[in-house]
């Protein structure tokens, strides 16, 4: 995620799949724009979590303040689920605050029924991936 302002991370919220299909580990990189799945598995996380299952979102794995008060992109790693052959994410959740507001136009969509027709296809450019 790549944000309008700079950030105060304080924590993440994850929802994932069921029988086992949610993620089990976290790793996050911030400010690299870089990292792709071909390296991410060579560079250092800023921090990494050990996850639970919780299809509720009651959870909240709080981040090391001191090393995630200056965020202006955020790189977010699941490498492992718990047993599945699939990992589901049903949900992200941050917890922060920005820390260099402007005051501006917020320029946002919002879909009711996406249409594909309306997006860029990751696949048509060679930038996108298939992940199992």
């Amino acid at each position: 995620a790549c944000f309008e302002c700079v950030i105060k991370l304080k924590s993440i919220c994850i929802i994932g799949g069921e029988n086992g299909a949610s993620p089990s580990k976290l790793k996050v990189y911030i400010n690299r724009e870089d990292i792709d799945f071909d390296n991410v598995e060579t560079m250092s996380p800023v921090q990494e979590w050990d996850l639970q299952e919780d299809p509720s979102g009651l959870l909240n794995y709080p981040t090391r303040y001191a090393k995630f008060g200056n965020v202006s992109h955020l790189t977010l790693f699941f490498p492992s689920n718990f047993g599945n052959d699939v990992s589901r994410i049903y949900y992200v959740g941050l917890t922060g605050e920005a820390t260099q507001l402007k005051r501006e136009v917020v320029h946002a969509t919002y879909e009711l029924r996406p249409q594909a027709s309306d997006h860029k296809n990751p696949a048509e450019t060679g930038l996108g991936r298939t992940i199992q």
